[in-house]
């Protein structure tokens, strides 16, 4: 029913982290998603946070994707790197 993704670009819009860019590095159900960004949110200690406090930006990360899909380890460099790549600095 969710149209958010593992490797969705999103905008927070609520919270303490209002206005910074994450990943979604799992989909928990309809309402709740993980995010990370490598900086504030380390891949190890993903922030649970509620869809309807996400803003999508229409831009998925395919190595985040693939890499999470396959069980690969990322680390919070990596995102990091590909948030940078991706033109978003999540401190936007």
């Amino acid at each position: 029913m969710s149209d958010f993704n593992i490797g969705q670009l999103v905008r927070s819009t609520k919270g303490r982290d209002k206005g910074r860019i994450f990943v979604i590095v799992r989909v928990l159900d309809d309402e709740y998603v993980l995010i990370a960004d490598g900086d504030l949110r380390k891949i190890d200690k993903p922030k649970k946070k509620k869809i309807k406090h996400l803003a999508k930006i229409n831009v998925i990360s395919e190595e985040i994707k693939e890499a999470l899909y396959n069980d690969k380890k990322i680390n919070n460099a990596f995102i990091r790197k590909e948030l940078e790549r991706l033109g978003v600095n999540s401190r936007d």
